[in-house]
């Protein structure tokens, strides 16, 4: 490796060009700043662009059409239950007060396209979601970029930064290494970047650096697959915690519970788990045949129930429940993700359960639906729900990924980084999964861009200044 000094200087250095770099650097820019965004990878977008892309926001006009009530307290609220309390308050309250205009920031100013539906997701007390047309991250990442060409903001793609530089204190910059491979090791360039305002850092989770987060749970190994792409990694929160940033609850890292053994990454069985089943199927366990859990109940308490079975469950729903939920399941279908059955001993027997005690799971779970309670799990008995009857009948093994890492470093309101003595770092700035204190024990479905946009926005903003 060759080691030139060069050295080049902006107002902003943005590092993760995600949903909360992104965010941040259009903010920024906006505000008369000039602005660099670091990426790592040779294509900008990171995880953020192989999520679902659904948001999540109170108050909005398609709530409003479908006659649901809602608020940012009562959204508040729901985060603070499944986050089990560990939430900084401070932050959900930002977050839920600024998850409406976050919303139809991406909607009207930036162009993205949603359907004309709302969904509700496990945790949420109301259907608050809303997904784009592609149900893809990527509609989100593409409107993005369209507005950073549009404001000359380059995305510097390749560029692997190595350490964080401070000037009495102050965090004026970032030594890195241009023209980086990920695993692939080559003729890179060493570099200074300075910042004369602030360098913002949205290098997003670690779901994929598996010593990390194995340090923080230890039944996080190698055999625990994750949604994440190969280079969520840690290098960036170790390096803010260096020079004195507070980690906070990092050992909360969340299973994402409706994703398939059956295939690996993300993959195309959660649009079936956690947009079908789950609102409009049932899962049960093979080897008792019965369900064991409330399938709308929060992710961290879904998935902790499915671990506790020792092997992959199944996730089941029916023709009608297809169709009411309304998704497209051509892609985890030509899979083979997702199989369809004509009837439900056929089910039964392909998934080695026997036949008369799951249909007898079924036929009671119809009479919840027909009767408008669960009382064996609570789950709620959503007004659109109807018996699994109709066939063919759907199914899916499902087994948890590391998804999301709710902890990182902390910050305040103003997205400024906090020091481990509790004063704001000087010129340093974060937003997005790198940071800690929105979510506490476990983030809510559709959450994670709502924070990253109203964070990143908050954070470009004040980086501005």
């Amino acid at each position: 490796m060759s080691s030139v000094a060069l050295n080049f200087e902006t107002d902003i250095i943005i590092i993760g060009s995600g949903f909360a770099g992104l965010a941040a650097a259009i903010e920024a820019a906006e505000a008369g700043a000039s602005v660099q965004v670091l990426e790592k990878m040779m294509a900008p977008g990171g995880n953020s662009i192989i999520s679902d892309g659904g948001i999540a926001a109170p108050g909005t006009s398609y709530q409003e059409a479908a006659g649901i009530s809602d608020s940012p307290e009562l959204m508040y609220q729901d985060m603070i239950a499944a986050g089990q309390g560990l939430n900084y308050p401070d932050l959900v309250k930002t977050v839920t007060e600024g998850a409406r205009e976050a919303f139809l920031w991406s909607r009207d100013y930036l162009g993205v396209k949603y359907k004309n539906r709302v969904d509700i997701f496990g945790g949420h007390s109301v259907a608050r979601c809303y997904t784009p047309e592609d149900v893809s991250g990527s509609a989100l990442i593409k409107r993005q970029l369209v507005r950073l060409k549009e404001l000359h903001v380059p995305i510097r793609l390749g560029i692997f930064v190595e350490s964080l530089i401070q000037d009495e204190g102050r965090v004026t910059g970032v030594r890195l290494i241009e023209g980086y491979r990920y695993s692939k090791p080559g003729h890179e360039i060493q570099q200074t970047l300075t910042a004369a305002k602030a360098v913002i850092v949205a290098s997003g989770g670690f779901g994929s650096d598996v010593a990390f987060r194995q340090a923080q749970d230890p039944r996080l190994g190698s055999s625990m697959l994750s949604t994440n792409k190969p280079f969520a990694t840690a290098e960036i929160l170790k390096e803010c915690i260096r020079i004195g940033a507070n980690p906070i609850q990092l050992s909360h890292i969340q299973l994402g519970p409706w994703t398939s053994p059956d295939e690996i990454g993300f993959g195309a069985g959660p649009l079936f788990g956690d947009y079908v089943v789950l609102p409009y199927g049932l899962i049960l366990d093979p080897e008792t045949c019965n369900r064991f859990v409330n399938e709308l109940t929060d992710r961290s308490l879904l998935a902790e129930a499915i671990l506790r079975r020792k092997h992959p469950v199944i996730g089941i729903t029916d023709e009608a429940g297809v169709h009411t939920a309304g998704w497209d399941l051509s892609r985890p279908l030509a899979k083979g993700v997702v199989k369809t059955y004509d009837t439900l001993d056929e089910l039964a027997e392909a998934y080695g359960m026997d036949p008369s005690t799951s249909k007898a799971a079924v036929e009671r779970f119809n009479c919840s639906i027909e009767s408008g309670i669960d009382e064996d799990f609570q789950k709620p008995i959503l007004k659109e729900a109807g018996p699994l009857n109709r066939p063919p009948f759907y199914a899916m093994r499902i087994w948890p990924k590391v998804h999301h890492t709710m902890g990182g470093v902390q910050i305040d309101t103003s997205a400024r980084v906090i020091h481990r003595d509790q004063y704001p770092i000087p010129g340093l700035y974060a937003a997005g999964e790198v940071t800690g204190g929105v979510h506490g024990a476990c983030r809510l479905g559709s959450c994670a861009i709502t924070e990253c946009l109203v964070m990143g926005r908050i954070a470009g903003r004040k980086a501005a200044i």
